[in-house]
This record gives C-alpha cells, structure tokens and sequence, in this order.
C-alpha cells in the first residue's frame, strides 16, 4: 500500500506564506483516500522531519514560493535531494522545506518521492489572510495536489 503525507507549510500569520495551511485545511474538508495524510505544518519544521520518520513514498509538500512568477500561478516541481546533510538548527522557525528535507534524512526518514506544490506569493508582510490572487490559487492547488494522490495511487495498482 502506498502510503501518502500531504504537508501544508508556511507562517498564517505572514499574508500568502498561509498558502500551504489553507490548502491543506481545504483537502482535509473534503473526502481523501485512508492511506493519505493531510497535515498542517505551520512553521513547525521539526515536527515535519520527525513525522518523516514514519517513511513515505510520496511527499507533497504545499507552501508559497517566490519564484518570480505572476501572483496566484501554481508550480509543481521535484526538488533534488542529493544535498549533504545539515547541521541540526536551534531555531525551529527558520527552517525552510529543503532544510526540514535534509534534516529528516540526517535523523534516518525513507522519504520516496517529493513534489512541492507552489504558488506565487503578492504579499508576505505581517498580517493574517491570503491576498485575492493567492486565494484564488488554493482550489487550484487543491485539485493538482489531488491529481498527484491519485496518479501515486494508481502507479501502485498497475504495478
């Protein structure tokens, strides 16, 4: 059984860096399969990297990402995860996916595959609530990170 963690990342209390725990808060209003997690993260890295621990083929990773791209667009990507491995930090909060990535495999994870799901951010100053271009984004993310579950899911039965 192919077993799945949804990982909604990002600051709510940052404008559109909340993108991940919207997303992952809209997937977890809807029906999702029983091998598939949905968390929300937050800013708490270090739990990420140690529910990692728990091994997964298949790690989804949403969050805002400043790519340079108009606001709301959505990006899928695989990120490499040959980098050495990092140093434990002492603060938690400053810990970006890559660096929880690196982390978790320092302390031992089986991660298989990772995709982040993205979106281009407008505004990431103090405040709660996700500009109108990212709000938007979220049920389009919602839909690829679906996309995503059932294509892993599916690789497994023809398999």
């Amino acid at each position: 059984m192919s077993k799945i963690l949804v990982a909604g990342v990002g600051n709510i209390f940052l404008g559109d860096d909340g993108f991940g725990v919207d997303v992952a808060a809209h997937l977890r209003s809807q029906a999702i399969p029983a091998e598939v997690g949905v968390e929300d993260f937050g800013i708490r890295g270090v739990h990420l990297a140690y529910k990692l621990l728990e091994g997964y083929d298949l790690l989804i990773i949403v969050d805002a990402l400043p790519l340079g791209a108009a606001p709301g667009t959505v990006c899928v990507f695989e990120p490499e995860l040959d980098s050495d491995p990092v140093e434990l930090v002492s603060d938690a909060h400053s810990l970006n996916p890559h660096t929880v990535l690196a982390m978790a495999k320092t302390l031992g994870a089986r991660i298989g595959r990772v995709v982040v799901v993205g979106c281009e951010p407008i505004n990431l100053t103090e405040g709660i609530g996700l500009s109108d271009p990212v709000a938007h984004a979220v049920h389009d993310a919602a839909r690829v990170v679906r996309e995503l579950i059932n294509q892993e899911l599916a690789s497994r039965v023809e398999a």
